[in-house]
């Protein structure tokens, strides 16, 4: 296929350039391999600045990256499967064997890479952002940040909780106010005249202080749900606590189970069924701060115990339910001091939530005066009724709540504004899943902060954006992709840096002893 240039004068000189020889590659695509005849124009002129760089026809950056062997629709589709399908490299692999594409599964992560760096471009480009942000005639921003790996890159993300924009995603070495001041300031510079009307974010002490400086006059609310998990730890610890001495006093569950092994009448699928209940009660945890899993854990075993007392008072039980229905009164009765206080405390906090959610559409100084006489009860019944760890946890309620108190009630102001920055976690969680999915690690890995400042937006892109195609993946500029690319390549240096001193210490050492020898004095 002949592709040709539309340029036939300089950009620098304006002289017209000369077809001098034209440019064969072989591109892979999804249909198969395609030869292309790309022409090369050069300009002559003695005063040029151009004077003999080949300008290739800008057609060809329609099929195919530079010095790459697979078009653009190869990388689309490789986007597109593990984005929207959720497929694991090995599984993207096969499909493209199935379409008679011959790759690696080594190139399809290189090419899973570029597709990021892509999409990344489309995503942010600041034309595209401008002119969205200002149809939508006002912002509010959401900013948090990732670390997979401790002692290592923070990735930070600003997102605009509207529309769901990812503005930018930046690793940086340290979270605190002026590092996060300048990326601020980058994204004010970024919006132009579309007006900012808040900012939400946890209780992060560098983040507060970071917007108010660089952002002075714009609302700052503060996260609902990061305050109650805040405020309602010492109590989900000793919920947990409760929770692991229940659990040790159930564990004789394992026995009966074991105890009806091989056996299919109807007590003994009783007793397995049974049994199940209490594994999946044991194995149930949830996160703070509104589901006390102990809680839950306790009131699930009391009512498999009632279950389990209507069956023997219908009819003689079997002598395995009655053994299982034993252990767990025994169980519930041997903590049974641990749970009313507690069960009362965390009421505190479910009243809380329940006003900070606002069900009557209270505006911000009702909502604040509810909260003020809760609190004022809440001293008043701590003083009254509880010694020792819970009053201590509750005391600790109190003091993050005064540590919220001035960003908590900005949203209820306007309704756009969000009560939580749950979005942008969200959007972390779904980074995380799409590692868990495709590479079967736990953690994070070291690459999600590394390339996060294009994965992120990439992931963003499979809501934000319909499925790209060839046309659409193609680089408006291909030095703005040289550039991206070259600072995603030199964040991997710290990383191969330390590998290489994990794996031969005293021989990286002996390596940055000798690049330095000639600059010492001898």
């Amino acid at each position: 296929m002949r592709v040709d240039s539309a340029r036939r004068r300089c950009e620098a000189c304006g002289t017209r350039t000369r077809a001098d020889w034209r440019s064969r590659r072989c591109v892979t695509t999804l249909a198969g391999c395609v030869g292309l005849s790309v022409q090369v124009r050069v300009c002559h002129r003695e005063e040029c600045l151009l004077k003999g760089v080949p300008l290739r026809a800008e057609g060809e950056g329609r099929w195919v990256l530079p010095e790459h062997e697979f078009g653009l629709d190869v990388l689309a589709f490789i986007g597109a499967q593990r984005y929207r399908e959720h497929r694991s490299v090995p599984e993207i692999h096969a499909l493209l064997r199935q379409k008679g594409v011959a790759v690696s599964e080594r190139t399809c992560t290189n090419l899973l890479d570029r597709y990021d760096e892509l999409v990344s471009l489309q995503l942010l480009d600041a034309g595209r952002l401008h002119a969205t942000l200002k149809r939508q005639g006002r912002v509010v921003l959401a900013i948090d940040g990732l670390a997979p790996d401790i002692g290592h890159e923070v990735l930070w993300v600003v997102r605009e909780c509207l529309s769901g924009q990812v503005l930018l995603a930046r690793p940086l070495l340290a979270g605190g106010e002026q590092e996060l001041v300048p990326l601020l300031a980058e994204v004010k510079r970024a919006l132009g005249r579309v007006p900012l009307v808040g900012v939400v974010s946890d209780g992060q002490r560098s983040i507060r202080n970071a917007v108010a400086h660089a952002l002075p006059g714009v609302p700052h609310q503060l996260c609902h749900f990061h305050y109650l998990r805040e405020a309602a730890r010492p109590l989900y610890e000793v919920d947990r606590h409760a929770k692991k001495e229940l659990k040790k006093r159930v564990r004789e569950v394992r026995k009966v189970e074991r105890a009806v092994e091989g056996r299919d009448d109807a007590s003994a699928r009783a007793t397995r069924a049974y049994a199940a209940a209490v594994r999946s009660a044991l194995t149930d945890d949830h996160r703070p701060p509104l589901k006390p899993s102990g809680l839950l854990l306790r009131r699930r075993l009391g009512a498999i115990e009632k279950s389990l007392e209507r069956v023997e008072k219908g009819g003689p039980a079997s002598r395995k339910l009655s053994r299982l229905r034993a252990v767990l009164r025994k169980a519930r009765r041997a903590t049974a001091s641990m749970w009313p206080a507690l069960a009362r405390a965390y009421r505190w906090v479910e009243r809380t939530a329940t006003l900070l959610q606002n069900e009557p559409g209270l505006d911000a100084a009702g909502v604040r005066r509810r909260l003020s006489a809760l609190l004022a009860a809440l001293v008043r019944w701590t003083r009254r009724r509880h010694r020792g760890l819970l009053r201590q946890a509750l005391a600790h309620f109190l003091l993050e709540t005064r540590r919220y108190w001035k960003g908590l009630f900005h949203c209820y102001d306007v309704s756009y504004r969000p009560r939580t920055d749950n979005a942008l976690e969200h959007l972390f969680g779904t980074g995380r899943y799409h590692e868990r999915r495709t590479s079967g690690r736990v953690r994070g890995s070291a690459s999600l902060v590394v390339r996060g400042a294009v994965r992120l937006p990439a992931i963003a892109a499979a809501q934000l954006l319909p499925e790209l195609d060839a046309a659409l993946l193609a680089p408006g500029d291909l030095d703005d992709w040289r550039q991206l690319r070259a600072q995603l390549e030199a964040r991997r240096v710290p990383r191969i840096m330390g590998r290489r001193f994990r794996d031969d210490p005293d021989g990286y050492l002996r390596g940055v002893e000798e690049t330095l020898g000639p600059y010492l004095p001898t």
